[in-house]
């Protein structure tokens, strides 16, 4: 982890760290892994990088966007996600110790 990383994770919101969901803690043996957030969905959450537990790619979804502003939960709500370079296959696909999530918003032009 960079020193850029270490930062952001202190700002990572308490609920986005320790949650798989709204107010639902994550269970003990789920994995950590490493959310990187893009361009809007990084200024409107304060942070590019941030760690959290998630059994699936939806329990992640859901701990990012419990951790975050209204504005900033609408756009993680919208954004793509690719998990370990590949794009995310659906809410229910597991997740793996040291997994890498990345948050990519809607971008403008083609």
């Amino acid at each position: 982890m960079t020193d850029i990383d270490r930062r952001d994770l202190e700002r990572t919101p308490e609920a986005a760290r320790t949650t798989a969901g709204p107010g639902a803690p994550a269970s003990p043996a789920a994995p950590h892994i490493a959310a990187r957030l893009f361009a809007g969905a990084a200024a409107e959450y304060g942070a590019d990088a941030v760690s959290l537990q998630a059994s699936t790619l939806g329990e992640a979804i859901d701990a990012l966007q419990a951790g975050a502003s209204d504005s900033a939960a609408r756009v993680i709500g919208r954004s793509s996600f690719l998990l370990n370079a590949v794009a995310g296959s659906g809410r229910e696909q597991r997740l793996s110790e040291g997994d890498r999530l990345d948050v990519l918003p809607p971008f403008a032009g083609g």
